[in-house]
């Protein structure tokens, strides 16, 4: 099926270029010019991914993932900005972004991120269709995209997901910081890694909420999934 993929950007130079250009890539592509249209569109329209410009009249893109993210957890985010600071990319990350480009941008490489976040959401093979990641009371299945915590649903977005089945995979192991950013994001922070502390903070948050907490931070060496016991 082909994926569709709503660009929001109150440029209509930069919803041209990009519709052009996602389209030749084999995209089915929408667009909106603002906040309110978005929000209409994704309703409407349900698509695979969402390409949102940062600074538009009105609700900026900040914003606008918050709505997103209150109506639907689980749809990649893709953010495009002329604010390129580590603090404006740290901060649309932690409010629920998947991925973020500063501008000026080349269209082809937003269209390799914009696949590289449909591969990280593909629907589960024949081989692990009923996998499931277990760690105490903890579940992870592959196939429905589902955790659960002690038979409580726990709502990731899809970076938090893969950063949580990272941790689940490698249960007992420390993994550093630099692993992680290998292992989770395709874009360079230069440098900073201040990105895995939001999100494991906010996966901390959601999965050990009032319960015996399973994700530690070793101190000068990341973190792991373990039980509160250290076994």
């Amino acid at each position: 099926m082909t994926a569709r993929v709503l660009v929001v950007d109150d440029d209509e130079e930069i919803r041209t270029m990009l519709a052009s250009t996602l389209t030749f890539a084999g995209f089915e592509v929408g667009l909106a010019d603002g906040a309110a249209a978005a929000l209409d569109a994704i309703a409407s329209d349900r698509p695979d991914v969402v390409v949102l410009d940062v600074s538009m009249p009105g609700a900026d893109g900040f914003e606008v993932v918050q709505l997103i993210r209150g109506r639907d957890s689980a749809l990649p985010v893709l953010f495009l900005s002329a604010r390129d600071s580590v603090e404006d990319r740290v901060r649309g990350l932690r409010l629920g972004g998947d991925d973020y480009v500063t501008k000026p941008f080349s269209a082809v490489e937003v269209a390799a991120r914009i696949e590289a976040l449909l591969r990280r959401g593909a629907p589960a093979t024949a081989s692990d269709a009923h996998e499931v990641l277990r760690y105490e009371d903890l579940t992870m299945d592959l196939a429905a995209h589902r955790v659960e915590r002690a038979g409580s649903e726990v709502a990731l977005s899809p970076t938090e997901y893969r950063l949580l089945e990272l941790l689940l995979i490698n249960a007992g192991r420390v993994l550093s910081k630099g692993q992680i950013l290998e292992n989770i994001w395709v874009y360079d922070f230069g440098g900073d890694t201040n990105v895995v502390e939001r999100f494991i903070s906010n996966i901390r948050r959601k999965v050990d909420d009032g319960r015996p907490p399973l994700i530690h931070t070793v101190r000068g060496f990341g973190y792991t999934l373990r039980s509160g016991d250290g076994s």
